[in-house]
């Protein structure tokens, strides 16, 4: 059995959990549109919407994958976008392990012309990044799940890399993968609503360890075959349409303050569809303001003294032009 190591309590090991639901999908292949093989060093490939065509359910067992069997997500008819009914709901009672010790887009990865962010368990297995000097959370399982979006598999070199940093044989590691312009890959991206509002509470330098649980939804975009225009509409959903909760320990100051820096709206590069602010940029991610990335509007509550903060709005004009509603 394997174990997971955590200052002050037990949490369940993410690859483990996550394992399951890679086991559901494989023994479901057919019904979830997905393409399972295994690569030259015995790496399981699962391909979610690169050459398999995927889909909605595919793209909710993606998201659970993501967040290391930590999380819910469903699909369900909401208020909030009159044109954009579907959202997206996703929440977890461990939300920092879920969201950025698993889910959160980290690990870069590449080899010659392949270049793709690792996600997913196997990140809290490896390690390898600097976020893994603020979290404790450690894992230790016998085989290690990466979440790629990428139009097609890591090479051996990727493999190699992956399985010598997680201390398990290439055969014991699983990659699933789809582009983002798949639906599969589209719904995994929006499923980032509430992982978002937790990197900006990082970023904000809130006391992670006060953060005790949280739910977020956003609408479901409608997947787009151009790269950039698909990339737009899925951080769109969560830019201008998501809406995050956050539970909170600590001073209700604290969480007053939290809830009023945490909307997307506080970035100077709020007001344009992404695609049109990423081409402004001239493709260069990394100039774009960081505080753009973060939910439309924020609830923060404080447990402890039961008060509720709020701030940001929901911008319907901007997800239909963003969605071409």
């Amino acid at each position: 059995m394997s174990a997971s190591e955590n200052t002050g309590r037990v949490t369940a090991s993410v690859n483990t959990l996550a394992g399951e639901i890679v086991d559901r999908l494989v023994a479901g292949a057919e019904r979830y549109r997905v393409s399972v093989s295994r690569g030259s060093l015995g790496e399981l490939l699962i391909d979610a919407g690169a050459k398999a065509a995927g889909g909605v359910d595919a793209g909710l067992l993606l998201t659970e994958i993501c967040m290391g069997g930590l999380g819910k997500v469903t699909l369900s008819h909401a208020p909030g976008a009159a044109k954009w009914p579907f959202w997206l709901t996703v929440s977890s009672n461990d939300p920092v392990v879920a969201c950025l010790a698993s889910q959160y887009a980290g690990w870069s990865l590449q080899h010659e012309k392949f270049f793709a962010l690792g996600s997913g368990p196997g990140r809290a297995q490896a390690r390898v990044e600097k976020l893994f000097e603020e979290l404790s959370y450690k894992d230790r399982a016998d085989r290690v799940t990466i979440v790629l979006e990428s139009a097609s598999p890591p090479p051996k070199e990727v493999v190699e890399k992956v399985a010598a940093k997680s201390e398990v044989s290439p055969d014991k590691v699983a990659f699933v993968y789809a582009p983002t312009q798949s639906l599969a890959g589209s719904v995994q991206v929006v499923g980032r609503v509430l992982e978002v509002a937790l990197h900006k509470a990082h970023e904000l330098h809130f006391p992670l360890e006060n953060i005790v649980d949280g739910i977020a939804t956003a609408p479901l975009s409608p997947p787009h075959p151009d790269f950039i225009q698909a990339m737009g509409r899925t951080n769109d959903a969560i830019i201008y349409a998501g809406r995050a909760h956050l539970f909170v320990k600590g001073p209700a100051a604290a969480a007053k303050e939290l809830a009023e820096k945490l909307p997307s709206s506080t970035s100077r590069d709020y007001g344009q569809p992404f695609a049109e602010i990423f081409k402004a940029y001239k493709g260069d991610f990394y100039k774009i303001d960081g505080s753009l990335f973060s939910p439309a509007e924020a609830l923060v509550t404080a447990v402890e003294t039961g008060e509720t903060f709020r701030a940001g709005k929901i911008d319907e004009a901007l997800l239909d032009k963003s969605f071409g509603g």
